[in-house]
């Protein structure tokens, strides 16, 4: 079949499957093991000394054969020439960024950025003499004038964690080509199926395959995808750590992508409307949701994704402290908890931590991740708790 027939929904089905034989499997088997043996001193040496190269069967900790068949199928929807799985988003994003850096080094980060992503930052980078400078995510071409002699990296996300800012992707990939800089975006909130940063001029995409991909909050898994230019460079640098994806993790992931076109409509969809439901209480001063006007960078959403996620924010009215408290805590379809892309809907309160622009909106700033609840059910249950709100 011509690769032009192949569409996304193809792929998710497709990619990623036992090799076709008579009698194969639908899916490919859990793969347990550490040691790999050969029957000439010749093959296990061109093992070794290929044992970076995606595919290869050398030790278990640089991956099998159903880890080559989940990085292959991804590379497909992300358009990059390869992916490397890490154990979780977090070592992805960290991987790519000390592949990059060295002591003396200086690195751009994005103001609103992932905690775990600042505090990775601001501790381990910076302790190796890493310099780091935060910057208004919404910069745009303007990041040309924060570009030293010595910037390395630009670390960014599209949309921004708590805060859902979208920042302009194409005009700061063009700038720091320009400069020699190596962009890195965390792509975890849109999947491969709503935004393909690599088309934009990002160099590496990193995100969670914790959260969407897998989709039922039973995997901790993390993304690297990008081009042969730097794929060796950051494969080499995750398996000289030793990081390693659980044989498990990969057959959940691969479990996961089969319904991750679906689930992503059905999230855009229902995300959409609960927003907007939002929107028209008047307990709400506004929401954080990319595909609303009232979100910053909307403009930028609008032109580079091609759907929206289940996750935004809302910045409620002012109140006290106490009286949002015991509106999260009268919820009952919402759980309280830090990840979201699975099944089940969540609520956190965020305190956005900025360095380099302020955080100036008045009001509780409240992140929801909607999940496959009655949408009704979940409007049902938000009015009964914002009673807590006024009384």
């Amino acid at each position: 079949m011509s690769q032009d027939l192949i569409n996304t929904a193809d792929i998710l089905v497709q990619a990623g499957r036992p090799d076709k034989i008579e009698g194969r499997h639908v899916n490919m088997p859990v793969e347990l093991g550490s040691t790999m043996v050969f029957d000439t001193l010749g093959a296990f040496e061109a093992a070794r000394d290929a044992r970076y190269e995606s595919g290869t069967l050398y030790y278990g900790r640089y991956g099998n054969s159903a880890t080559t068949k989940l990085e292959q199928a991804i590379a497909r929807l992300e358009g990059a020439d390869a992916v490397t799985l890490t154990s979780s988003g977090v070592a992805a994003i960290t991987t790519s960024l000390m592949t990059f850096t060295k002591p003396g080094a200086h690195v751009l980060v994005a103001d609103h950025v992932y905690g775990n992503t600042r505090t990775f930052c601001d501790g381990l980078l910076t302790r190796q003499g890493v310099e780091i400078s935060y910057f208004d995510p919404l910069i745009g071409s303007g990041i040309t004038d924060l570009i030293r002699p010595n910037t390395v990296a630009i670390m960014f996300e599209a949309p921004g964690s708590g805060t859902f800012e979208v920042p302009d992707i194409p005009a700061i990939a063009m700038a720091a080509k320009a400069a020699g800089v190596v962009t890195i975006l965390d792509n975890t909130w849109s999947t491969p199926l709503f935004c393909q940063p690599l088309s934009l001029g990002v160099d590496v995409v990193v995100y969670s395959g914790s959260k969407y991909l897998s989709g039922h909050s039973d995997c901790m898994l993390g993304v690297t995808a990008t081009t042969l230019k730097h794929h060796m460079a950051i494969r080499q640098t995750i398996m000289q750590i030793g990081d390693k994806t659980g044989g498990q993790e990969i057959m959940l992931a691969l479990r996961g992508l089969r319904t991750l076109k679906v689930r992503m409509e059905y999230f855009d969809r229902v995300g959409r409307e609960m927003a907007q439901w939002f929107l028209e209480r008047p307990e709400v001063k506004t929401i954080l949701h990319p595909a609303f006007e009232t979100c910053p960078g909307h403009a930028n959403w609008k032109r580079d994704f091609s759907g929206a996620a289940s996750l935004f924010s809302v910045i409620l009215k002012p109140c006290d402290t106490i009286r949002m408290r015991a509106f999260v805590n009268a919820l009952h379809h919402f759980g309280i908890g830090v990840s979201w892309g699975g099944y089940e809907s969540l609520v956190l309160p965020v305190e956005p931590v900025r360095t380099a622009t302020a955080w100036e909106e008045e009001g509780h700033l409240i992140r929801f991740n909607i999940g496959m609840e009655d949408p009704e059910s979940l409007k049902a249950d938000l009015a009964q708790a914002m009673q807590h709100l006024s009384s």
